[in-house]
């Protein structure tokens, strides 16, 4: 099972590089620590309510949002996606080039 604590601090650093954000950034931005944001994201901190309303909403998230773990998933299933999609880009290029390749053949 998977604990609160682990998924807020994948997904708060999700969204963060997501954002292409620094920990130093982040911090500046919830008027924290940079200390204190690797911390949470490291699993050995948890945020008051008050501190996940701050950083939700400089994530740009609903503070639930932090607590998905749809995130994690999401970056998979896109990563395989963009495989699968290079893919047949790839093979229909290769069958672009032999048709060609046939037609001045002929």
């Amino acid at each position: 099972m998977i604990k609160l604590r682990t998924i807020l601090a994948e997904n708060i650093k999700s969204y963060r590089t997501e954002m292409k954000l620094s920990q130093m950034k982040l911090a500046d931005l919830v008027d924290t620590a940079p200390n204190y944001i690797a911390m949470i994201e490291a699993g050995k901190r948890f945020p008051s309510d008050v501190m996940l309303e701050k950083i939700a909403s400089a994530l740009h998230r609903e503070p639930f949002e932090l607590f998905s773990v749809l995130p994690t998933q999401k970056k998979w299933q896109v990563d395989l996606l963009t495989e699968l999609a290079d893919f047949i880009d790839a093979k229909l290029q290769e069958a672009q080039r032999k048709n060609s390749a046939k037609l001045k053949k002929s």
